[in-house]
């Protein structure tokens, strides 16, 4: 038992923040704004529900991909056996924030405003497949301190969402399975 107890102390801190258990939150929190959109695209007739949910899934989206590549991916570089992987993630990144500018441009009943979030939920999805079954079993394995790198990326979390940050667009906490229209639409720049 005690073996186990100073393995399992390397990657969790006092305050129980663990970089993986972060962004897999974050992972669930967005399948579940997926899944919303998916149910709300035949229910919302002028659009503003599926703004809210697009808008707020773009908001976690932003600070997550911003977390991973300011304090998780760098913590990683060189403890990943596939340095690909790392420069996949990157492109992925890329790819993401091209289609979430694009729906910043978009307006719910124009023409391919559906087909690019779903494309961009089908993105996610790839990508966090990956990440859950190749990078974090090696960021596991490399003996990372977890919870240093979850302290910093849940500090670095919070300063985002803070500020007028991405996510000023409403709630994110996930908790709500659908808006039922109760979700303001956010501020539009």
């Amino acid at each position: 038992m005690g073996k186990r107890r100073s393995a399992s102390s390397v990657n969790v801190i006092s305050n129980g923040v663990d970089a993986i258990e972060l962004l897999k939150e974050d992972h669930r929190k967005l399948e579940r704004m997926f899944r919303e959109f998916i149910n709300l695209r035949a229910t919302d007739p002028d659009g503003e529900s599926k703004r809210a949910v697009v808008e707020r899934a773009c908001a976690v989206l932003t600070v997550h991909t911003l977390i991973e590549e300011e304090i998780f991916y760098p913590a990683l570089h060189g403890a990943l056996r596939d340095q690909l992987v790392g420069e996949e993630a990157l492109v992925e990144h890329a790819t993401a924030k091209a289609l979430i500018e694009r729906l910043e441009g978009l307006e719910p009943a124009e023409p391919f405003y559906d087909a690019t979030f779903t494309v961009l939920a089908e993105y996610v999805r790839h990508h966090v497949e990956e990440e859950e079954t190749t990078m974090f079993p090696q960021a596991k394995e490399a003996q990372l301190d977890l919870g240093d790198l979850g302290e910093r990326m849940k500090q670095r979390k919070a300063e985002l969402e803070d500020d007028d940050g991405p996510v000023e667009s409403g709630p994110v906490d996930g908790t709500e399975e659908g808006t039922n229209g109760n979700t303001p639409p956010s501020r539009r720049r």
